[in-house]
């Protein structure tokens, strides 16, 4: 252990006020005593639980932890300094702890300074895709399509809403009685949304959508899956021929994991433009720009919404734009970029299906303050899109493009589509997990002729409707 720590392990007594830490990117917040156990002036007693331990532990710690030396460590240096300082402290204090209990407890302490607490197990275990707590004593995690209760608890309501501060203050945002919800991101990308007393009634709600930290290929969601060979050589050819491209799919259906894969085909000298709520998307391309929006502050004002960065993004020079997701306004301000010259843009949208992903796009149109008939919102609709991909999450958990339509313009009143292939469940395995298989169509789409133009050349049997994957 540093000598200077040691000194203050054996002579240093409580301190009136500790003030935060300091390094970029993290925050280090007290904890206040517990109720349930003596303060930082009684040395954590033989007997008590390992929670016990670990909570007194940590609030020793606290008051022993040099914090302007902290502002120049790096976080594995610091990890391994309060690995040495909670081992002095179980042994000052004679704790008669196992090997296996007392490594539990140096990583429940460094877990709880450097990262987020009871959580932090989860975010490391590769087969957790979202982790949703309700409450203090509630933490459920979904793994392989099915949500699981775990062990995981915190302390009380104060600890997880430390944890969910942590969180939100990283990138700038906040969550207190005047905002009580809040969207934000983990630095790897994972989704976050909060939501806290009065609106949470049984306590703090967290749900954190997990990214995998190597982004998904093509081949990975092939062998998942969730889409064929043949569905994925048309795919990387219309993002290829810069055809413009909506997503659509439920919570939780893989879109935006679809559309970073897809994001994977599109070359390396073009300029893309990312506009998102909570930045998510992990595109690889070197030629990048992100954006992200921002939530009004205390005062209500400063707020930046995705129509506001849509419309700077078109004096930026982009040659794609990318929209995360659209929920409003912004559609107008999208569809007419796709419209003007922003060939190969893509987007995503809540919709059951590709027909209802249009109407619901139709309504956003209304929503946008654009007066016009339904037909002219229609034409709008129908010139600027070319391709409606949908997505589903299956009754077992899986993930699959269940359609794939071609828009091929106005007919009447109606925009007119087109199904190119689809996905045609037949039925349940005994363990209940989905059988079916993806078909074409046979229908040869009006844009394969702009990717044979491009240089796209497609196989022959990709269209044929013999050909049945399961």
């Amino acid at each position: 252990m540093n000598p200077d720590l040691r000194s203050q392990v054996e002579s240093a007594g409580p301190v009136a006020e500790l003030r935060r830490a300091v390094r970029p990117g993290m925050r280090i917040v007290p904890a206040p005593p517990t109720a349930a156990g003596p303060g930082l002036d009684s040395p954590p007693a033989r007997g008590h639980g390992l929670d016990d331990i670990k909570t007194q532990i940590h609030q020793e710690i606290l008051s022993l932890m040099d914090w302007q030396r902290m502002e120049t460590m790096a976080p594995e240096r610091l990890r391994q300094e309060l690995k040495a300082l909670t081992e002095g402290l179980i042994q000052q204090h004679k704790l008669a702890l196992n090997e296996s209990d007392q490594r539990q407890v140096i990583q429940a302490i460094q877990d709880e300074m450097l990262g987020l607490g009871p959580i932090e197990p989860l975010l490391s275990d590769p087969t957790v895709s979202d982790i949703l707590i309700n409450g203090p004593h509630q933490v459920y995690v979904e793994r392989r399509g099915k949500i699981v209760h775990t062990e995981v608890q915190f302390d009380n309501e104060a600890h997880l809403l430390r944890v969910i501060d942590r969180i939100v203050s990283r990138v700038g945002r906040r969550v207190d009685e005047m905002s009580p919800m809040v969207d934000a991101r983990l630095p790897d990308g994972s989704r976050v949304n909060a939501v806290i007393p009065p609106l949470a009634m049984d306590g703090p709600l967290l749900s954190i959508r997990r990214f995998s930290v190597v982004p998904f290929s093509v081949q990975d969601l092939i062998r998942m899956g969730s889409l064929t060979a043949g569905m994925a050589e048309l795919i990387q050819g219309l993002v290829q021929a810069r055809l413009n491209v909506l997503v659509s799919g439920g919570t939780g259906s893989g879109k935006t994991t679809l559309l970073n894969v897809m994001s994977a085909s599109i070359p390396a000298d073009e300029r893309i433009i990312t506009i998102e709520d909570a930045a998510e998307l992990q595109l690889q391309q070197p030629h990048v720009v992100r954006m992200e929006t921002r939530p009004p502050n205390i005062e209500g004002k400063g707020e930046i919404s995705q129509r506001d960065l849509l419309r700077n993004s078109l004096r930026m020079r982009p040659d794609r734009i990318i929209m995360g997701e659209v929920r409003g306004a912004e559609v107008l301000d999208m569809l007419q970029a796709m419209n003007t010259g922003h060939d190969g843009s893509m987007t995503t949208i809540h919709a059951n299906s590709a027909r209802d992903a249009l109407t619901r796009l139709e309504h956003m149109l209304g929503m946008a303050g654009l007066k016009a008939e339904s037909r002219a919102l229609r034409q709008q609709i129908g010139a600027a899109l070319s391709v409606v991909i949908q997505v589903s999450r299956l009754s077992d958990g899986q993930r699959k493009i269940t359609s794939l339509q071609e828009i091929t313009g106005i007919e009447g009143d109606v925009i007119s589509m087109q199904e190119i292939f689809r996905f045609e469940q037949t039925g349940l395995s005994p363990l209940g997990r989905v059988q079916g298989e993806f078909v074409a169509t046979g229908i040869r789409p009006k844009f394969a002729q702009r990717l044979l133009t491009r240089g796209i050349a497609l196989s022959d049997d990709v269209f044929e409707p013999t050909h049945r994957w399961s």
